[in-house]
């Protein structure tokens, strides 16, 4: 059943490059432990950017919003089991080491984050619990290791065999199997958290819309550190994202360029693929490439390529947050926001989603 629900929600005079402007109250039995299942059946607050009203469905109601040659874009990143438990060579002492991204392309060295940190630092070896050595080689900005693996070793096997998938801090309790942090059109890994939006989508769902006429297109973006790091700043203007690895297709390069000279509409499904879009839009995305980007989007931005997106519902203060607020209005965003815990969503990466047109 739709039904419609005015943003009443009155907030104070924000200045919208306060860190502060972007702070929402959640109860904390509103972060989600465990997704829906099945995974369509999330609820989906649809916001209109042109009206002051919002929509209650659910997420097995977007081919509503939707037509016939619209594209919706997906990021097909997979996550890795990048979360390894070990200990201190010297001292037995426990260590925990999250790889965020591989420097090289054997995956020989990682920048890496460590817990706790005053006990790893330059010269130091870990043991796996799987019995493999590393050892960190550098200790850089912002408490990055640089982390060497032995040359001999599979990396691939050791993390196979050693690692677990990396869940946000605060999922704290769930029973959810490995593969459901895991879009369903997961391909291309080197991520160490998921693209949460996609979650929501099954096969079946994913053949409804073709069925309708709705174009499909993947790209890649591995999210990394940079994603998901808290705006410390009081300023917002002075956080400096980490760069995050991205590849658009030559076929989704084609796609984009067909939807706009049929006069139909580009969805972007999440953050990530805003953030690769709008960062390829002046270098890659006419003909398909591959980059880094560290573009950090908020209110003020001038969105080149999309015209709509479906996320899910983010931490306060953090970067994504702001893109949303920088794409559909800040006042309008921070009403959704508040409409949405008033009625009970679920937020953050198992929670439910939102659509923005």
């Amino acid at each position: 059943m739709t039904r419609d629900d005015s943003t009443k929600y009155a907030l104070p005079a924000p200045s919208l490059f306060a860190a502060d402007s972007y702070e929402y109250v959640l109860p904390k039995e509103q972060i989600a432990q465990n997704p829906v299942e099945p995974r369509d059946h999330s609820k989906l607050l649809v916001l209109q950017r042109g009206t002051e009203k919002c929509e209650h469905r659910h997420f097995f109601d977007l081919p509503d919003y939707l037509e016939a040659g619209d594209l919706l874009v997906l990021n097909n990143t997979r996550v890795l089991p990048a979360r390894l438990l070990g200990e201190k060579v010297s001292s037995g002492a426990h260590v925990e080491i999250l790889l965020l991204r591989p420097v090289c392309d054997d995956w020989t060295y990682w920048e890496a984050l460590v817990r706790p940190g005053k006990k790893l630092r330059e010269g130091h070896e870990v043991r796996l619990v799987d019995g493999t050595f590393l050892y960190v080689e550098k200790v850089q900005e912002e408490g990055i290791r640089l982390i060497r693996f032995p040359r001999n070793v599979n990396v691939r096997a050791v993390l196979d065999r050693a690692g677990e998938i990396p869940l946000p801090p605060y999922i704290t309790d769930t029973s959810a199997e490995r593969e459901r942090y895991q879009t369903v059109y997961a391909e291309k890994e080197g991520s160490v958290a998921a693209p949460t939006a996609g979650l929501h989508f099954t096969r079946t769902l994913l053949e409804t819309l073709h069925t309708k006429g709705i174009e499909i297109a993947f790209l890649t973006l591995h999210v990394g550190l940079g994603t998901f790091r808290p705006v410390s700043s009081s300023d917002i203007r002075e956080h400096a994202m980490h760069r995050e690895y991205y590849s658009v297709p030559p076929s989704t390069a084609e796609a984009l360029k067909q939807v706009r000279h049929k006069g139909k509409r580009v969805i972007a499904v999440g953050t990530t693929v805003v953030r690769c879009l709008e960062s390829a839009s002046e270098t890659t995305l006419s003909c398909g490439g591959d980059g880094d980007t560290d573009i950090f989007i908020y209110p003020g931005f001038r969105f080149r390529v999309i015209d709509g997106m479906v996320t899910n519902f983010h931490l306060p203060r953090s970067t994504l947050l702001m893109l949303v607020a920088a794409f559909a209005g800040y006042e309008k965003t921070l009403n959704a926001y508040a409409l949405a815990v008033a009625e009970k969503y679920r937020f953050f990466s198992f929670g439910d989603a939102m659509l923005v047109l």
